[in-house]
């Protein structure tokens, strides 16, 4: 599709909607009569900005945008062959989502194009906290929804480790990323965003010191989590400094 824009040309791709065979689009009422619950909370979702009530094209806007047509779902009785579900096929997500189908496709990623997670696994894509399980404040929900498959790392810590207040995002990419374990960074300058390095007149030219601790040739030796030192990143039940 081309449009001209101030005497100049660009091309637009358009998002076709999404189809069922022998469906037609049959708007938000129709889906309210059975799904009343979904209906009531769905207005605080931030995919109910997605709503147009003048949309160019049916099935731009509300439940069919994600779902599809729905005439044959309703004349089915509810069928789950005539509706399209996301939280068994990611692929009406991705429409939008372009840039989190990209991070799927990094060598280390949940695996969800694979079929064996989907996106409802931690979202929620109709309520106003948009991760699972609802309720809470919304980083420690966050958390909860890593917990219920990383059960080993969440779990509480005599010794925690503080970035965990902060949300498990704030290390890992939850969608995919080029570092194991899915690390924002795989290198110490991952802890060094927050364990920030001492200068000063007291510290020896080309020394490193974190704390009161000289910490040049432990770098060397590797990163934080595996020079044998800070092992037990997540958090210890018996060493303030996360060690095991």
């Amino acid at each position: 599709m081309i449009f001209l824009i101030s005497c100049s040309t660009t091309s637009t791709t358009v998002v076709a909607p999404l189809e069922i065979p022998g469906a037609h689009f049959v708007g938000n009422k129709a889906c309210a009569d059975c799904h009343a619950d979904i209906v009531r909370k769905f207005p605080m979702s931030p995919h109910a900005r997605l709503h147009f009530e003048n949309a160019a094209m049916p099935g731009q806007s509300g439940c069919e945008s994600c779902h599809g047509p729905g005439s044959e779902h309703i004349r089915s009785g509810g069928a789950a062959k005539f509706i399209i579900n996301p939280g068994k096929n990611p692929e009406s997500c991705f429409q939008c989502h372009l840039d989190v189908h990209a991070e799927f496709n990094l060598p280390q990623h949940h695996p969800v194009i694979e079929g064996h997670m989907n996106c409802t696994d931690c979202h929620d894509p109709h309520g106003g906290d948009i991760f699972k399980p609802a309720g809470g404040l919304a980083m420690a929900t966050q958390n909860q929804s890593c917990a219920q498959c990383h059960q080993a790392q969440t779990r509480p810590f005599v010794f925690e480790h503080e970035a965990l207040r902060e949300g498990c995002t704030v290390c890992h990419s939850p969608h995919g990323s080029i570092n194991r374990k899915m690390l924002v960074e795989s290198d110490p300058n991952l802890c060094l965003r927050c364990h920030a390095q001492v200068q000063g007149p007291n510290v020896p030219a080309g020394h490193i010191y974190i704390g009161n601790t000289d910490h040049t040739t432990f770098l060397q030796i590797g990163t934080c989590w595996t020079s044998g030192c800070h092992t037990a990143i997540h958090g210890s039940n018996v060493d303030p400094r996360l060690r095991y």
